[in-house]
């Protein structure tokens, strides 16, 4: 059956300063498991803690820069680049750039944060 998802739901994210995080498909907005989808918009300077998440995560960057740091090395995403973070691999995000970053973000399974296990703060 096709349906139309008319707005988002907006979900508090993890890391400072704040980003807006608005799920169009997820376990939130549409009890959708096996994917979320997201639009993500986060400011100069936003960071969040490290994670070793279970599911995989595909990034698109849209506007800015993402930067991604693994256990092994530090990568930048610019606007039209996409990201690949493979589940059980330990991935941090943040967005250095003076005007932020706008990205879509997918995750399969879909994103909870029972299951990006998160580092501790």
């Amino acid at each position: 059956m096709v349906q139309i998802i008319h707005t988002p739901t907006l979900i508090q994210a993890a890391g400072s300063p704040p980003k807006q995080i608005a799920e169009f498909v997820g376990r939130v907005n549409t009890g959708t498991c096996d994917v979320s989808i997201a639009h993500m918009k986060s400011p100069e300077g936003w960071s969040e803690p490290g994670q070793t998440p279970e599911f995989d995560e595909y990034s698109i960057v849209l506007r800015g820069k993402l930067k991604i740091t693994t256990r092994t090395d530090s990568l930048e995403a610019i606007a039209g680049q996409s990201v690949i973070a493979l589940a059980g691999e330990w991935v941090q995000y943040g967005t250095p750039e003076p005007e932020g970053a706008e990205y879509l973000a997918i995750c399969v399974p879909a994103f909870s944060p029972e299951t990006a296990h998160r580092d501790e703060v």
